[in-house]
């Protein structure tokens, strides 16, 4: 799914136009964009959290040359996805889809 995609399926569902969703869908990336730029956590129940990690300076090789080179120490953005998530992805084709009752043994 692209950011596109995205924009056209909030303006579907909600019934909004296009341009609406749009500023919708801009407004939730640039909250998550800005929270990690200042260290802050995102944690969004049933989905999942976003977080920076720290990745330390190293030694590493250009692959065309094979020259050493010094890569700095710099933040990563990280997503960890809810135990939820990871439920629905490996469970169910259908994320709002009610398991399925188990079948009646008779006696």
């Amino acid at each position: 799914m692209t950011k596109a995609d995205l924009i056209e399926e909030v303006s579907r569902v909600v019934e909004m136009t296009r341009k609406e969703s749009e500023v919708i869908v801009e407004a939730i990336f640039d909250s998550i964009v800005r929270s990690l730029r200042t260290g802050d956590k995102i944690e969004i129940r049933g989905f999942g959290s976003f977080r920076t990690r720290q990745r330390q300076p190293r030694i590493g090789r250009n692959p065309k040359t094979g020259a050493r080179v010094e890569v700095p120490a710099k933040k990563i953005p990280y997503f960890k996805p809810s135990k939820e998530l990871k439920d629905v992805v490996n469970n169910s084709a259908t994320p709002s889809a009610p398991p399925a009752p188990e079948p009646m043994a008779n006696p």
